[in-house]
Formats: C-alpha cells, sequence, structure tokens
C-alpha cells in the first residue's frame, strides 16, 4: 500500500511552458484528502522551490538533489548537506582549464561569471525567487567571501562525461551527468547543452528518501516516486514503485516500474498517482 509519494518538478508535475495541469493538482489535493505525504524531491535549491511547493500544498521537501531536506509543515530542516571549499577548488579548477562554464548554488543565490547554461535558465525561470550573483571571477569570488555551496554545476556545449571520470577520480563527489540535447534539448533558452551537477558525498534524492523515510518510519516498499531525469532514477531505487512519466530520458524508463501513457503535458504524474494510489 502506497503511503507517501516523492516527485520531481520540472519534466513531470511542471511543463515546459511552467505550467502545471488541474489534474495534477487535483491529485495531490486527493493525496492531502488521505493524509498521504508528498514530497517534492528536486534537483532545485529550496529558495528557488519553495513558492512552487507551496502552490502545491507539499509535506517534505527534497532540494539540491538531497542537499536540503525540509519539513515544509513546521519549517524544520531534517537534514543538509554542503559542499568543502577544497572540492570545490578542485572542481573548478579543471573545469577552467577546459574553459567550461560553471555556477554555484547557494542557500539564495546563483554566482555565476555570466549566465549561459542552466543559470541563465533558473534566471529566467525565478527571477524574484534567487539572487544572481555576476562575479568576475568565481574561484576567487568563493575564497574571499566563504559562501555556502549547496552544490557546483559545470556546463559544455560538448560532450562532458570525460571531465566527470576525472573529478570522480580526484574527489569524493556525487556527480550526475545530465544532456540537454536533441529530443531533451533545453526549450527554455533554446539551447543544446551538457552539465554535471556536483553534490557532497553520498548526496542523491535517493539517499535524501532514505533518510525521510527513516524519520517517518515508513519502508521503500510503500513509497511511489515519480520522475523523468537522470536524477531520478537512484530515488526510483529507493521506492516500492518508480514511475516515469512518458516524455521521460530513455535511461529512466528503462529502470521505472511503470511508465505512464502521458506525458508532463497530459498530467502522466496524476495517472501515475491514479494508478498506484486506491483512494476510496
Amino acid at each position: 500500500m502506497i503511503k507517501l509519494i516523492a516527485s520531481d518538478l520540472d519534466g513531470t508535475i511542471i511543463d515546459d511552458k511552467r505550467k502545471i495541469s488541474q489534474e495534477n493538482f487535483k491529485a495531490i489535493a486527493d493525496l492531502n484528502k488521505a493524509n498521504i505525504p508528498f514530497v517534492v524531491c528536486t534537483g532545485k535549491t529550496y529558495c528557488i522551490s519553495k513558492d512552487i511547493c507551496k502552490d502545491l500544498n507539499a509535506n517534505y521537501g527534497i532540494f539540491g538533489n538531497g542537499s536540503q531536506i525540509v519539513n515544509l509543515s513546521t519549517g524544520e530542516e531534517i537534514a543538509r548537506n554542503i559542499l568543502n571549499y577544497d572540492e570545490i577548488n578542485i572542481c573548478i579548477s579543471i573545469a577552467k582549464k577546459r574553459k567550461l562554464h560553471i555556477h554555484a548554488y547557494t542557500e539564495d543565490s546563483i554566482i555565476t561569471q555570466n549566465l549561459e547554461y542552466m543559470d541563465l535558465r533558473n534566471s529566467i525561470l525565478f527571477p524574484s525567487q534567487i539572487k544572481i550573483k555576476i562575479v568576475k571571477n568565481i574561484s576567487e569570488y568563493i575564497k574571499k567571501e566563504r559562501p555556502t555551496i549547496l552544490k557546483l554545476v559545470i556546463s559544455s556545449k560538448n560532450n562532458i562525461e570525460e571531465l566527470k571520470v576525472e573529478l570522480e577520480k580526484r574527489t569524493s563527489l556525487s556527480i550526475v551527468c545530465i544532456s540537454k540535447t536533441g529530443k531533451y534539448k533545453d526549450k527554455i533558452i533554446d539551447k543544446e547543452y551538457e552539465y554535471l551537477d556536483i553534490s557532497p558525498l553520498n548526496v542523491s534524492k535517493g539517499k535524501a528518501l532514505k533518510i525521510l523515510e527513516d524519520y517517518l518510519k515508513l519502508p521503500k516498499e510503500n513509497i511511489l516516486s515519480i520522475g523523468d531525469n537522470i536524477n531520478d532514477i537512484d530515488m526510483f531505487r529507493e521506492s516500492g514503485i518508480g514511475a516515469a512519466v512518458n516524455n521521460a530520458y530513455d535511461e529512466v524508463k528503462n529502470v521505472a516500474n511503470y511508465v505512464t501513457t502521458n506525458s508532463v503535458d497530459n498530467a502522466g504524474f496524476a495517472e501515475a498517482v491514479y494508478k498506484f494510489v486506491p483512494f476510496e
């Protein structure tokens, strides 16, 4: 029996036009009526996601791919992980040698030398939720100001998998490589690129979901997770059922227990909820 729903946001509940279908809102309302906790599980930071979590009436939030877990009903921070400066410096140094784009996320801001990829996307989508700090030299700024960095993103127009391998040899970080090319092109900024989403060691959506399961004393067999992107695979593995919406990456569909008939544009999230939750 499903006793908790964890879901990604972009591409799963929210479409490329930043719209949420009424069917998805209704599914979440039905979960609340049935006292089944709804968890937002996103790569975005808390400050970016706070307003949408409120709109969706979410009970818990997993942010920054697991860097932060918040009880949204009480405001309690259940867990938090941050990057250490030594590993930040290694990542930035290697990326700069390759002339790659770097930006960092703090609790309330994006630090970047120029808006170009995911930082540009988030500045367009969330202009009032997050501060943009344009700096001359990101490594010097971080050394001097010592901001709390929740995650780091390195982006490139070309294949970036080789950099992921190098960073994994030289650091003990959690790194996910995501491609926004071909059918997965970033339609918000009309660009194709790949990026590394870099978090502290042992940080992922799945590991954060395990922490939340222990906090709520729920076995993973009672969890339904819903997603579309590569960073959702780990969340599926920490769930009794992992459901991929129809527009999901092929790699995500391949490990899902269920793939919806409908995409995010046609309430694929709601389809998964009603498929596995037997509302009375």
